[in-house]
């Protein structure tokens, strides 16, 4: 099977978890593409959050009711994608750029799913991890977390400027903290154990569920 095939298959497994009249977060990427065609063909009675431009877009194409997050204050389910799965519960997000809103989403959500392809599980995170920062004093922010460098994207939907920490992360809590405790980053893209529900993963006889 293609990585397309397994990112299909656990597509189409997350979709299947949604019910009627559940307030439903969508993420961002190339596995969330597969996931929204396959939940509007449900044709389910559900309220949607998008966490970037591009998926709010192709939701709305396909039916989907999709409202601004500011007139909700809390969602029964989050589907995304990630970049790195860790056996910790560790997760890297961010590389389509939409990591800031993606965590919020999930941290507003009672159950947040990830669903990956095979190549996604790794033994251990590592760099890159994707940095949102605020345009002002850049340079200072660059200067302040050491191996770090600005992507070459459009920024954020919120103004922010998309980077990459690309040092040893060692500790993926500590460099959490370090990074969050550094003026001009907006949020990372490590997403802690304690946010994850369980994780979806694409595969030749289907689906495996790991939970968390």
């Amino acid at each position: 099977m293609s990585a397309d095939a397994y990112k299909r298959a656990a597509a189409e497994h997350g979709a299947a978890l949604v019910e009627d009249g559940m307030r439903v977060g969508l993420g961002t990427g190339t596995t969330v593409a597969f996931l929204l065609p396959a939940l509007a063909a449900r044709r389910l009675d559900i309220v949607c959050v998008a966490t970037s431009v591009e998926t709010e877009r192709a939701a709305r194409e396909l039916g989907l009711d999709v409202r601004a997050f500011d007139e909700l204050d809390r969602l029964d389910i989050a589907l995304d994608g990630a970049d790195q799965v860790a056996p910790s519960g560790w997760i890297v997000k961010g590389g389509g750029g939409a990591h800031t809103r993606e965590k919020i989403v999930a941290a507003a959500a009672d159950r947040f799913v990830v669903l990956v392809s095979p190549e996604k599980l790794v033994d251990e995170v590592h760099a890159p991890v994707p940095l949102e920062l605020v345009p002002f004093g850049l340079l200072a922010t660059l200067r302040a977390l050491g191996e770090a460098r600005v992507r070459g994207i459009p920024r954020s939907p919120d103004g922010g400027v998309i980077a990459d920490y690309l040092g040893e992360v060692g500790d993926p809590r500590g460099l959490a903290d370090r990074l969050a405790r550094t003026p001009g980053v907006v949020d990372h893209g490590l997403f802690p154990p304690e946010l994850l529900s369980e994780v979806v993963v694409g595969e030749e006889s289907g689906v495996r569920t790991i939970g968390f």
